[in-house]
């Protein structure tokens, strides 16, 4: 068995990197006509829980990458052009579940699905609270604005999306490794 390493980024990393921006980018693209109300272009995607288990799975730097591009190449596909702190939030909802990748060894368990959880909702409050909070000095935006019109939209959803789909895939992905006998 090889041996972990929490910031290691090889061939095998670049791979999933890639394998996980485009899946993230085409499930986001998807789901772009699901807009939240009064939210701008905020939409309900489950495809955030892609760059989570990306990172949960393969470590931080691909899960930062997979949310980060993801997102980059869904944005400007979907014509909402780039907007680097959201595009950054959306790396950190990947980067901050992968930082418990190292202490992770049954992904079927329920002590370690619960960990990813709480990794989860820290990615999602901390990537979502960048990008929210970026909008006071990008767009000018004031702090009502800011909470209830960026934040409280886009951590709802997300939180909702990750809590449920990343154990999905903790679970299928355990699956798939049993079977390949890693």
């Amino acid at each position: 068995m090889q041996k972990k390493s929490l910031w290691k980024f090889g061939t095998r990393e670049v791979v999933y990197s890639a394998i996980g921006a485009a899946l993230y980018a085409v499930l986001a693209i998807a789901t772009n006509w699901l807009q939240i109300p009064s939210a701008g272009n905020v939409s309900f995607r489950p495809a955030v829980a892609i760059p989570m288990f990306f990172g949960v799975a393969f470590g931080p730097i691909v899960g930062f990458i997979a949310g980060f591009l993801g997102n980059i190449i869904s944005d400007l596909i979907a014509g909402y052009g780039f907007w680097f702190w959201w595009d950054l939030g959306n790396g950190l909802m990947g980067l901050i579940p992968g930082l418990i990748f190292l202490s992770l060894v049954n992904y079927k368990d329920i002590k370690t699905i619960l960990k990813a959880e709480l990794f989860v909702i820290i990615g999602v409050l901390v990537g979502m609270g960048v990008a929210a909070i970026s909008e006071m000095w990008v767009s000018g935006a004031d702090i009502n604005t800011v909470i209830f019109g960026n934040f409280i939209p886009a951590v709802i959803p997300n939180l909702i999306n990750g809590l449920i789909l990343v154990p999905i895939l903790m679970i299928a992905y355990a699956a798939i490794v049993q079977r390949s006998g890693r």
